[in-house]
């Protein structure tokens, strides 16, 4: 059986400049919903997706992921979820929660705040760490790993008052002794974006989902995981 499939998202919601290609607008989002339902796709959150892969009942289920938290989420988001019974992960920068994405050089986007993670982790949604500051992991300082990994995880577990089981690398990026820091802070899975193996659970590989994904981008996307083949990555 194949690995399940696992999407990347970042700020959904409408926007005007987007040079990064970072968000997807609401009318887009909501038809790719469609899209995976349509094929009998269910989305859900990394959590949901392990658990149900360990006893070989993930058949037909999709990881949805969205990196950052942007604040876009409550509102373009999880309604649309809602609507079609799928679940997600959202990988929050700790030490930005409420603020805005001030690692970018793109639009300045709000972020969510510790009250609507909390709303989100009391329902189905999982919410994991994606670093202090949202900084590039490979070759990064040993004490700076330490922040990344173990504060991050404690601020959101404060936070937000839920288990932070699920890591997110900021950029993709990632070495050695980053993914040993992730294991060693104690959290149970890491989502990369490309390379990755499944059977390597903190280098998850993901496939990005932008704007321009509709039906015939998700189509070929489906495919080349199904065929095992690598994709170009997008990694912000």
């Amino acid at each position: 059986m194949s690995r399940p499939w696992v999407l990347m998202y970042h700020a959904v919601g409408p926007y005007d400049d987007d040079p990064h290609l970072a968000c997807v607008s609401p009318a887009r989002f909501r038809l790719q919903l469609r899209w995976l339902a349509d094929r009998g796709l269910v989305g859900v959150s990394m959590r949901e997706l392990r658990q149900r892969s360990a006893v070989g009942r993930a058949r037909g289920l999709v990881g949805l992921t969205f990196d950052d938290a942007y604040a876009g989420l409550m509102e373009h988001v999880v309604p649309v979820l809602s609507d079609h019974g799928f679940s997600a992960t959202v990988f929050a920068v700790a030490g930005r929660l409420g603020g805005i994405n001030d690692w970018d050089d793109g639009p300045q986007r709000a972020l969510l705040g510790a009250r609507e993670l909390i709303a989100l982790a009391a329902g189905r949604m999982e919410v994991g760490s994606h670093g202090l500051s949202h900084t590039a992991m490979a070759g990064m300082p040993p004490e700076q790993l330490l922040r990344e990994t173990v504060e991050s995880r404690s601020v959101l577990k404060e936070s937000v008052g839920a288990s932070i089981d699920g890591f997110c690398y900021p950029y993709g990026s990632f070495d050695e002794a980053a993914l040993v820091a992730v294991r060693e802070a104690g959290y149970e899975y890491a989502c990369a974006v490309s390379p990755g193996k499944w059977d390597s659970r903190y280098l998850i590989p993901r496939a990005y989902i932008g704007e321009r994904d509709g039906a015939v981008r998700l189509s070929a996307k489906l495919v080349v995981h199904r065929l095992g083949l690598r994709s170009p990555p997008q990694t912000r």
